[in-house]
């Protein structure tokens, strides 16, 4: 469980969760952030995925090539195409987390927040698609001869159910890191907005009129007359 909050824990150093613009780059800082970790393991699942598809998914009978899922070629491109568009997409967001800690433009981040967050919910959505779809056709398959590629097929669909949840994890972490940018914006936003630090101003300028008025007694002049009243002698009236 400490693992898991140190992953999920996103540095709110600067906007969306990054840090401050032109600071001077560590390589092994870089290669330690939760980003760059959980977007290496999605590269890394996607090449599996890919890899095991195209290297056996194929056999030729009759001169015609054939999918090893059910005889259903549809099964056998589609997870390719995810596979390798997944692999090409993890080293752009890898290349844009060294770019993100340069971003100067608050409007840039929360445009590459968003273009992460969308776009991992969407590949864990169709690898989820793919670990169904692959595992019902494989089920119905007749087993290849001599078993040549079925240890391979079978790879694929446990590293498309292990890419469900990194990419799900990714798009978590940009969502985390949306909020926050989020959350600044409606702070800098409120503090720089005229009507508010006029109705600040308004508001303290009575407050302090208040204190003013306040702060001498009303009965210190009536008080100081009775004094000088009862400190006078007493004159008996003459009759």
């Amino acid at each position: 469980m400490d693992v898991l909050n140190q992953i999920l824990n996103i540095n709110a150093g600067g906007a969306y969760g990054g840090g401050k613009a032109g600071g001077a780059f560590d390589p092994l800082t870089f290669a330690m952030k939760p980003q760059v970790v959980i977007r290496a393991l999605c590269w890394l699942f996607s090449i599996v995925v890919f890899g095991c598809i195209s290297s056996e998914g194929w056999v030729e009978k009759e001169g015609k090539e054939y999918c090893l899922y059910n005889n259903d070629g549809m099964a056998c491109k589609y997870g390719n195409t995810i596979g390798v568009f997944g692999f090409l997409a993890s080293m752009g967001f890898i290349g844009g987390e060294f770019l993100f800690e340069r971003m100067s433009s608050v409007k840039s981040r929360k445009r590459y927040v968003m273009a992460d967050m969308g776009f991992s919910a969407l590949w864990a959505f169709l690898y989820f698609i793919a670990f169904f779809y692959l595992w019902s056709q494989w089920s119905s398959a007749p087993m290849p001869p001599y078993g040549i590629g079925a240890g391979s097929m079978k790879t694929a669909i446990v590293f498309c159910f292990f890419n469900i949840f990194s990419w799900a994890l990714c798009a978590f972490m940009a969502y985390k890191r949306f909020l926050i940018g989020a959350g600044d914006e409606f702070t800098s936003a409120f503090e720089t907005d005229p009507a508010n630090v006029v109705h600040q101003q308004a508001y303290t300028y009575s407050m302090d009129n208040d204190n003013e008025q306040y702060s001498a007694s009303p009965f210190g002049q009536p008080q100081q007359g009775m004094e000088q009243q009862s400190g006078m002698e007493y004159q008996q009236p003459t009759y």
